[in-house]
């Protein structure tokens, strides 16, 4: 939710775009739950027993934007990335961290035993059903710190496979681009960049009119304090879960947001489909982790 820190991407080699969309026609679905059975086998060879799991949750997106944009958005850019090299994208995943926004209407927040319970037998589950390599797409800041912290449990008990997390990296040809299209000063929740890329994919799901009814402006209401963190500081910065100005949202921005997401993406998927080092080591970090006594020094 912070400045562009989850929405900033490469720009996608035209190269990479030329070879996606020539493998982007599938002769099957993309989407788990719109698989048959008998399909599904064939899936999950063609997809090197890859699958996308893209995250999102329930929360205000300013006064505009439906509650559940950022899963809306993320899977979006997972579908369109399988189209480009085929994976197969687990059906929607609205559990996460948001309890800095609690006290908005429509905001749905699980107990943290639950959320890292669920996604963690999701994994186990898309694992008994053949998959080895697990891709976490998220489309929400509130997940910046479980994600990662998730990744690292995968190694407190020995597993048959991995779990990656997509961490797109800022390009200064990219941002270049994208600053000579911003109209705003500051960006964040909802603001100017993500009502963009609603607009570019839902228009219908934006209403540009009420952006401006609530001020999505920082209180600094924290501003005494020096080098701390604390749990209030969203709440003491934008009471109104909102960061920034929607209304100067446009779909011209939003789509070398979704382009640059989901080339990116593409390039991902292709590497983890050809990785061969993930699970190897993790077996031998798995073996060494028995004996640690015998472990070189």
């Amino acid at each position: 939710m912070k400045k562009l820190i989850l929405w900033t991407f490469l720009l996608i080699p035209s190269a990479i775009m030329a070879q996606g969309i020539e493998s982007g026609k599938q002769d099957m679905p993309v989407k788990w739950e719109e698989l048959t059975s008998p399909d599904f086998i064939t899936a999950v060879e063609k997809s090197a027993r890859t699958c996308v799991i893209p995250l999102g949750i329930i929360e205000k997106h300013g006064p505009h934007m439906p509650l559940g944009t950022d899963l809306i958005d993320v899977r979006e850019v997972a579908i369109r990335a399988a189209e480009a090299e085929f994976t197969i994208i687990f059906p929607p995943f609205y559990f996460g961290q948001i309890y800095e926004a609690m006290q908005q209407p429509g905001t749905v927040a699980y107990s943290p035993q639950t959320v890292l319970a669920v996604l963690q037998e999701t994994c186990d589950e898309i694992h008994r059903n053949g998959i080895e390599k697990i891709i976490l797409v998220s489309g929400h800041g509130g997940n910046n710190s479980l994600l990662p912290y998730f990744c690292q449990m995968q190694l407190e008990k020995q597993k048959d496979y991995a779990v990656f997390l997509f961490r797109p990296v800022d390009s200064e040809e990219y941002e270049d681009k994208l600053n000579r299209m911003r109209q705003t000063d500051w960006d964040g929740h909802a603001g100017e960049t993500e009502t963009s890329q609603m607009l570019a994919h839902r228009p219908d799901l934006v209403h540009l009119d009420k952006a401006n009814s609530q001020s999505g402006k920082d209180q600094q209401r924290l501003e005494s304090l020096s080098f701390a963190y604390t749990a209030i500081w969203w709440y003491a910065q934008f009471p109104n879960h909102y960061a920034g100005d929607g209304s100067y949202g446009t779909a011209e921005m939003g789509k070398l947001i979704m382009e640059n997401k989901v080339g990116q993406l593409v390039e991902m998927i292709r590497s983890v489909k050809s990785d061969r080092k993930t699970l190897e080591l993790q077996r031998q970090f798995y073996e060494d982790s028995k004996d640690p006594l015998k472990t070189d020094q």
